[in-house]
C-alpha cells in the first residue's frame, strides 16, 4: 500500500495491549503523530521498520518514532537504513541518524561553542589502563561508557581511587569499542536531568528526569520518573542553539541537558534518532512535527 508517511515503530510495540500501561503510552504518542499528519492532508500508517513484506519504495517519508529495538539489531538496521533512504525520505536524515548515534558528535558540538559535560575520548585499541586515563583526567569520581551506546549500557560510576576495579571490564570493552570518561556530575542526584523537546528548529516543551533514590541513571529502565517542567529563557535558547550547531537539518531533538559542576548549562546529549519526545506532556508539538514533515515534503 502507497502511504505519504509512515511511522516507524518496533515489532513488539506494533500492536496494542490495552492491559500494558507502556504499549498504551506509546500508541497514545504515536496516535498524535498520526493524526497531526492525517490534518496535513497526507495519507499515514504505522509499521514495524523491520516489515519484510512491506515495499518501501511505495512510502515518499518515514518518520522514526518507536523504533526502540534498533540498537540491539544493528546488525540488521544499518543496512535497512542504507537501503530504505534510497528510495523513501527519512526524518531524521540517515546522515543524521549516523553521525549521532556516536557521541563523538559532542566533540563537534564543543567545537562549535556548544558547552558540553567535559569528555575524554578513549578510542578503540588504546594501550593505557583505566587506572592511567583516570589519574591523568584529574577527576575525583567518573562515569565511564561506550561512545555508542543506549539505555546506559555498560555505564560505570566510580571513584578515581577505585578504577583498578574496573580494569578488566574496561579491558575487554576497549579491545572492541571507543569509550568516553566523564566527570561525574553531582547536580543530577538533587535536579535530575532536563529534556527540551526542540522541533523545525524551535522548543516546544520541556520534562524533568529524575533518578530513583541510591541511583543515578534517569532512565525509566532504570526506575527513574518524569515530571512536567517549565524550563527558563536561557535553557529554551540554550537548545535551540545546540540543535542549530548540528551540522545536518534536524526535524526534532531532545535536548537533555543539566547544570554542570560549576553550574552552568551542558548538553549530556543530543537524542535525534528516536528519542521519546513526551507528546502527551503537548500534543500541539505534534502538529508542529507534522507541519514540519509536510512542508519538507512540498519543497
Amino acid at each position: 500500500m502507497h502511504y505519504d508517511v509512515v511511522v516507524l515503530t518496533d515489532h513488539k510495540l506494533l500492536s496494542l495491549d490495552a492491559a500494558d500501561w507502556y504499549s498504551q503510552q506509546v500508541h497514545t504518542e504515536d496516535n498524535l503523530v498520526l493524526a497531526a499528519l492525517e490534518q496535513q492532508g497526507l495519507k499515514v500508517g504505522r509499521k514495524d521498520w523491520a516489515d519484510p513484506a512491506y515495499d518501501w519504495t511505495q512510502c515518499r517519508a518515514a518518520v522514526f518514532r518507536s523504533t526502540w529495538d534498533y540498537f540491539h539489531r544493528f546488525a540488521e538496521f544499518a543496512p535497512w537504513l542504507a537501503q530504505v533512504s534510497r528510495s523513501t525520505r527519512l526524518f531524521n536524515e540517515a546522515g543524521l541518524i549516523h553521525w549521532n548515534i556516536d557521541k563523538h558528535y559532542l566533540g563537534v558540538l564543543a567545537e562549535r561553542d556548544v558547552n558540553i559535560v567535559p569528555t575524554l575520548f578513549i578510542e578503540r585499541g588504546d594501550p593505557r589502563s583505566l587506572a592511567h586515563i583516570v589519574a591523568e583526567s584529574g577527576w575525583e569520581e567518573v562515569i565511564l561508557k561506550p561512545t555508542v551506546s543506549g539505555a546506559a549500557r555498560h555505564t560505570y560510576r566510580f571513584h578515581a581511587l577505585d578504577s583498578e576495579q574496573h580494569e578488566c571490564t574496561f579491558g575487554e570493552l576497549v579491545e572492541q569499542e571507543a569509550l568516553m570518561l566523564q566527570p561525574f556530575q553531582r547536580n543530577i542526584l538533587e535536579q535530575g536531568e532536563l529534556s527540551l523537546m526542540v522541533i523545525d528548529g524551535q522548543y516546544t516543551h520541556a520534562i524533568r528526569k529524575t533518578a530513583k533514590a541510591g541511583d543515578f541513571r534517569v532512565q525509566d529502565d532504570h526506575g527513574g520518573t518524569v515530571h512536567r517542567f517549565e524550563p527558563s529563557a536561557d535553557e529554551i535558547l540554550f537548545a535551540e542553539a545546540a540543535v542549530a550547531a548540528v551540522p545536518f537539518d534536524v526535524l526534532y531533538a531532545r535536548v537533555d541537558l543539566i547544570r554542570d559542576n560549576d553550574g552552568a548549562l551542558a548538553i549530556m546529549e543530543l537524542e535525534m534518532i528516536e528519542p521519546e519526545l513526551f507528546f502527551r506532556f503537548c500534543p500541539p508539538a505534534a502538529d508542529k512535527l507534522a507541519a514540519g514533515i509536510a512542508r519538507r515534503l512540498a519543497a
